[in-house]
């Protein structure tokens, strides 16, 4: 009996090793703005993921000081968590930000020195931001993006993802963020056809400003691609934080985009 419980407390050691939770969120101008109970709120709400990805820091005054204190926060429920942050982003033409990833140390491992993309930054307005991970000995590289909105057509900037595999024929790349277009759109037919698949699949992430007949969540705008040959999905789902709230506009406060998630194992 001892032989048998050792046998299964190493299995379900190894296989809570083996999968990894990834969190993407569009955390709406994060910076200063954003209070000690909203920062609070967050990490309580991200500390059961391996890995979080996050858009839209501000770039100017704040921003990076504001993921520094997120990482703290989660640094104090337990797990070691390091945190990594882009520079501003490099577009002239419209609102330039910063991206994030803070990370457990004892899940992931980042190798190398993360980057903003170089070749594409001028057709890019907001290039994405790269950062590649060991994790059980096998690498992965997530692509984190906040494109230009709707009404800017993001689709004209999301063309150029398709040449990115090829940029970067050695690494495991999986874009995530808020693509402002949903999966269905053509542009991510080339992806597809490369063997990507979206996690989400008819599933809304942003914020109405009022919920109507308890529907409160607008566009499918925040997605995540993996390449179906080189890994895993385990599970995935989305965290419909806007429930703890009395109403949307308090909800909005920590932000207008609900976060995305995904499971995985590396094969």
């Amino acid at each position: 009996m001892k032989n048998v419980l050792c046998l299964f407390f190493l299995f379900f050691t190894f296989l809570s090793f083996s999968q990894t939770k990834v969190l993407s969120w569009n955390l709406e101008n994060f910076g200063k703005s954003k209070s000690a109970s909203t920062l609070n709120y967050i990490a309580k709400k991200a500390s059961g993921y391996d890995i979080i990805a996050i858009q839209e820091v501000v770039a100017g005054s704040g921003g990076a000081q504001t993921v520094a204190k997120l990482a703290q926060l989660l640094n104090e429920k337990g797990f070691k968590w390091e945190y990594t942050i882009s520079n501003p982003t490099t577009s002239s033409s419209y609102k330039t930000e910063r991206y994030a990833f803070i990370w457990k140390t004892s899940k992931a491992k980042l190798k190398n020195q993360p980057w903003l993309e170089k070749q594409y930054s001028i057709e890019i307005d907001r290039e994405p931001y790269y950062a590649t991970f060991e994790i059980n000995k096998k690498s992965i590289t997530l692509v984190n993006f906040h494109a230009i909105t709707k009404k800017k057509q993001p689709e004209t900037e999301i063309k150029y993802f398709k040449f990115l595999p090829a940029v970067y024929p050695n690494l495991n790349l999986v874009f995530l963020g808020d693509f402002n277009c949903p999966e269905t759109h053509s542009v991510f037919n080339p992806l597809k056809k490369m063997g990507y698949a979206s996690v989400l699949k008819n599933q809304k992430t942003t914020l109405k400003q009022k919920c109507k007949n308890n529907i409160c969540l607008a566009s499918e705008f925040d997605n995540i691609f993996y390449k179906t040959s080189s890994l895993k999905v385990l599970n995935y789902g989305v965290i419909k934080f806007y429930e703890d709230f009395e109403s949307l506009q308090e909800a909005r406060k920590i932000s207008d985009h609900i976060p995305i998630w995904f499971e995985f194992s590396l094969n």
